[in-house]
């Protein structure tokens, strides 16, 4: 676009000088489109907005309707089909935060109070000062088997690949994790020399391909993943099992974006599209994968392992509970991803209907490392639709001990949710393989908003927990939320997720309504249409 735009302008200057040899009077064409051709060389060199370096001029009328938004919001609340507040709200908050900018808002909430679903955070008259709180939340992650174990901030980027992402957003991203000190997961595409280069931290995800630790038969290699597992910014390793956006599908390449860098990375042929297996080739029951681990907590030298999944059946996940029990061998951290989780690309059906919502699931998956007495021992992370400090404080309050985004540290980086990932025509640079495209995000620029966003979001839930009288987010629990269930009744999630006693499903006092699932899960079997090769 941008080489369009000086095309266009010279071809404009051009004929504008044929005519005023002729007709001198034209001479004042050059007045009236000299500042529009400075407008477009000024847009080409700044780098503050993406949008506006690749589609010079033209990108002004986007933006114009983003100033016009916040405006607009003060009258309007736009909700989605289900009647929760849309993400548009979520996302204003969002650039404001990455930009630096005063995020506070007049005239009140912007949300219907009286909507079914609608939540809010129980305060206290003795709230904390915000000085006695640590606006620096961390989480130690590492069990009993761990021997380098990682503190977390409660906030890190999700799981997003070299291949769905360009090199300069993944650079902004890791660099961005570099100046605020959190972590950034890798996705399943394996670990590129743009995850290196800044130097921020990284979380590892192995998935169904084994991408950047597989033979040239797409096999699990122990001596390549010992290799890349001994990287010093690698302080976690993630089993991905299944994602939230599309469980039991498997990750999604298209040709497009499988640059010849991108499958050199991934050990695949450049330019075709690389779809990953369903299921791992290296375990099939729950007691492969608690081994599974195990040799990946070996090989790493004891770093922390854990598994992400979306909740499917409940009786596999109890399966897993009872092979740590039947092995020994606990992960260090579950990432639990709602199915409301996003991605670059999957079919309608699988982002739409299938996999556990995110309260539910955490919920469920607490519960039964608490009914099994193995809470203690393994972290939860949750992701899926977090954008601001109070749905960090939802997700921890409901189970969880930190939280992980994709889509809000897109959109710190500039996305504009343009709905064009899976085309290979992001126009801001994101989402993309093309060269021209990825050239208009300015890594310089965009590490510090997604640092910006990271600080002012962990700060929100800092001042937060101290409205809450809590000092630490350790101390949440189910009883400080409310949620109203109809129009003239509210409970908290307590009332909603009666909360179990710890050891409660190794004794006589297990509820009711998990008594089949219990009974029916096998840590020898993921389900009966498994046959294991352990």
């Amino acid at each position: 676009m941008r080489l369009l735009f000086l095309v266009f302008m010279s071809s404009v200057f051009t004929l504008n000088g044929i005519l005023a040899f002729f007709w001198p009077h034209t001479l004042l064409g050059f007045a009236l489109w000299m500042p529009i051709f400075l407008l477009g060389v000024h847009d080409m060199i700044q780098t503050r907005h993406s949008l506006l370096r690749n589609f010079p001029v033209i990108g002004r009328f986007r933006k114009g309707m983003e100033n016009l938004r916040p405006m607009i919001q003060q009258y309007f609340i736009e909700s989605d089909t289900d009647g929760s507040p849309i993400n548009r709200i979520f996302r204003s908050v969002v650039y404001q935060r990455a930009k630096g900018e005063m995020d506070t808002v007049p005239y009140g909430t912007k949300f219907d109070v009286y909507r079914v679903g609608y939540e809010w955070l129980a305060h206290s008259l003795a709230a904390r000062n915000l000085t006695e709180i640590d606006k620096d939340l961390r989480v130690t992650i590492g069990g009993p088997h761990c021997t380098q174990p990682y503190s977390a901030s409660i906030f890190n980027i999700s799981a997003m690949s070299f291949g769905a992402l360009s090199a300069n957003a993944v650079k902004a991203l890791n660099g961005g994790a570099k100046a605020g000190g959190f972590a950034h997961n890798t996705g399943e595409g394996g670990i590129s020399g743009h995850h290196l280069e800044p130097g921020g931290d990284l979380i590892w995800q192995i998935g169904t391909a084994y991408f950047g630790c597989r033979n040239v038969m797409g096999m699990f290699d122990s001596e390549q993943f010992a290799a890349k597992a001994a990287l010093p910014q690698v302080k976690m390793i993630e089993i991905k099992l299944s994602q939230g956006a599309k469980p039991g599908h498997g990750g999604v390449l298209p040709g497009c974006k499988n640059t010849p860098e991108i499958a050199s990375i991934r050990g695949v042929e450049p330019y075709k599209q690389v779809n990953s297996p369903a299921t791992h080739a290296c375990f099939a029951s729950p007691v492969g994968l608690m081994r599974f681990v195990q040799k990946l907590r070996d090989l790493s030298g004891g770093k922390p392992i854990g598994f992400k999944l979306c909740i499917g059946r409940r009786s596999e996940f109890i399966a897993i509970c009872k092979a740590m029990l039947e092995t020994g061998i606990t992960p260090d951290f579950i990432t639990v991803d709602g199915g409301e989780g996003g991605t670059g690309a999957a079919p309608v059906e699988y982002t739409n209907s299938i996999g556990m919502p995110l309260a539910d699931a955490l919920v469920f998956v607490s519960d039964c490392l608490t009914g099994f007495d193995l809470r203690r021992h393994v972290k939860i992370i949750a992701s899926g639709k977090v954008f601001t400090g109070f749905h960090l404080v939802k997700r921890i309050a409901l189970g969880a001990d930190l939280c992980n985004s994709a889509r809000g540290m897109m959109l710190a980086l500039g996305c504009i949710q343009s709905l064009q990932c899976n085309k290979d025509t992001c126009p801001t640079g994101v989402a993309t393989q093309n060269p021209k495209l990825a050239k208009g995000l300015v890594v310089a620029d965009k590490k510090t908003r997604v640092s910006n966003y990271h600080r002012a979001t962990v700060e929100s839930v800092a001042e937060i927990i101290a409205a809450a009288g809590l000092s630490n987010t350790t101390e949440l629990n189910r009883s400080h939320v409310y949620r109203r269930v109809n129009t003239a009744e509210i409970n908290t999630y307590e009332d909603i997720y009666p909360s179990l006693a710890a050891g409660c499903f190794l004794r006589d006092d297990m509820p009711g309504s998990y008594i089949r699932d219990i009974e029916n899960a096998n840590p020898e079997l993921f389900s009966p249409s498994y046959c294991s090769i352990d």
